[in-house]
């Protein structure tokens, strides 16, 4: 005799995690100086499968008065982008940039720390910002980069990037991705450029000397074009090497990575843009 009990189904198979959500902090510098940097990294992530936001009110993280021990300033910074970024919003807030992510991971919980409330939002905050290379690597498990760039570059580590975050094999990995890219390591990849957030301006001779060393173990690779995850250290590096008449280019690693490397390089002038008008 046979059932008439209808045969079971078989199981649904796990519905796909939901892209994550990212607030992408810009960073001051990328927004004045090179908005290229932010295209690029909003690029790299929705690639990366993530929906991401750039939230209004954002502003400089406040390392500058930080690192000159205008703790007040500080302060009040932090607490003006802990409200701007809203970690609660979100899975992650992502910055193209070492410096500025180790701001908010090793340093708002601290200067926030006499207001409870404030500061476990900071804490919320500090557990959700990621460095982008470090995010897309270490976070996404990503490294599907399409983008293609017949070059010889070479890296600068940066020293927040490095040290307080330990970005160290996240960007190469990634360049490893890029069709044509040939990667010069640089005899001291680790040794600061000497830029150092307002050091190169407390100190510009030795700030010099530094920038001048890092500038000649880049023209002894070889490679035609330095990359680097802070702008900051870019905008010095560049800064010298044009000063020095060198042909050596510089750019943000993620706009290598993102394809977006059609336009004039970190202190080039656009030859689309008409000057004095």
């Amino acid at each position: 005799m046979q059932s008439s009990a209808a045969p079971s189904s078989p199981p649904s198979a796990p519905a796909p995690p939901a892209a994550p959500r990212v607030a992408l902090f810009v960073t001051c510098l990328a927004d004045l100086f090179r908005p290229t940097v932010g295209f690029a990294a909003l690029r790299l992530l929705e690639q990366a499968g993530c929906v991401v936001s750039v939230p209004e009110g954002q502003t400089c993280c406040g390392q500058p008065a930080y690192n000159s021990g205008d703790r007040a300033d500080a302060r009040a910074q932090a607490k003006a982008m802990v409200e701007a970024l809203n970690a609660e919003a979100v899975d992650y807030v992502v910055a193209p940039s070492g410096s500025c992510a180790s701001q908010i991971r090793h340093h708002y919980p601290v200067l926030l720390a006499d207001d409870p409330a404030l500061a476990a939002r900071a804490r919320h905050l500090a557990d959700k910002t990621h460095e982008l290379v470090s995010f897309l690597v270490d976070v996404r498990g990503w490294t599907d980069v399409t983008a293609r760039l017949d070059a010889a570059v070479t890296y600068h580590d940066t020293c927040s990037g490095l040290r307080e975050l330990g970005i160290k094999d996240q960007p190469r990995a990634l360049l490893s991705k890029v069709a044509g890219l040939e990667l010069r390591e640089l005899a001291a990849a680790e040794e600061c450029c000497g830029f150092g957030g307002t050091f190169c301006v407390k100190y510009p001779d030795i700030s010099g000397r530094m920038v001048g060393d890092k500038a000649d173990d880049i023209a002894g690779t070889g490679a035609g074009l330095v990359l680097g995850g802070d702008l900051g250290c870019l905008l010095n590096i560049a800064g010298h090497l044009k000063r020095r008449g060198s042909a050596v280019q510089a750019r943000h690693v993620a706009e290598v990575l993102a394809g977006l490397t059609d336009g004039p390089a970190i202190g080039e002038a656009d030859p689309t843009v008409e000057h004095g008008r």
